[in-house]
């Protein structure tokens, strides 16, 4: 076993409860992570760490191996590294090189971006890969009830920004020895640009889950 993924999946969220179980058209969010990571040639197994029966029962249900993962890892300030590094102790496995973490809240991911991105991964011989989007919003502060532009200034077109990018979260590959440094990003991280539709879909609220069931059927019935 070189390579598994791992998805991270607490039982409670406070802006959106039990989110990683809401059924997205009819299936449980996390499974859409679960069923992009079997699909994978290069995953070797796939594994959900939580601290909830219901998506541990949903987990096996479909196939994903679990981590039970202790109360103290669990929190809402827990870094998602002190769940992956659990994981990765807990299975203990000597031939481990490599882990993918696939957030469940990300569940929309273009079809051939695992395939592509791993083998830049392998390739390369990197030490991370992650995916980032180019952002094209012209964005600023309030600072005393006025607005100050930071990545433009005023009058200017939106295609003439200075290019920015942003993590969205769709993918991280890691080679476990940087993982268990505390390193999901390396310094050396490349970062995987991804320009897609579903690159936006990162669910927190009722509002993104709702967006996330139009592009899941747009993209369905197209």
């Amino acid at each position: 076993m070189k390579t598994i993924a791992i998805i991270p999946a607490r039982g409670q969220s406070k802006r959106l409860p039990k989110k990683n179980s809401k059924l997205l058209n009819g299936l449980p969010l996390l499974v859409y992570s679960i069923q992009y990571a079997q699909k994978q040639a290069e995953i070797d197994a796939v594994y959900v760490s939580t601290d909830d029966a219901e998506i541990k029962a949903i987990a096996l249900q479909y196939g994903a191996e679990v981590i039970e993962r202790p109360e103290a890892l669990s929190g809402d300030l827990e870094p998602t590294i002190s769940a992956l590094q659990h994981a990765v102790k807990t299975i203990n496995c000597s031939t481990l090189e490599t882990v993918v973490l696939l957030q469940p809240t990300n569940p929309l991911r273009p079809k051939e971006l695992f395939a592509n991105a791993f083998q830049y991964y392998t390739n390369n011989k990197c030490d991370s890969v992650f995916t980032v989007s180019r952002n094209h919003h012209k964005l600023g502060s309030i600072q005393s009830d006025k607005f100050i532009p930071h990545n433009y200034t005023p009058g200017q077109r939106s295609q003439d920004l200075e290019p920015l990018y942003f993590e969205n979260g769709l993918l991280y590959i890691t080679r476990v020895a940087e993982l268990l440094k505390g390193f999901i990003i390396t310094e050396d991280g490349y970062p995987y640009l991804v320009e897609h539709p579903f690159a936006s879909i990162d669910i927190d609220t009722q509002d993104d889950f709702d967006l996330a069931t139009f592009k899941l059927n747009f993209y369905i019935n197209d």
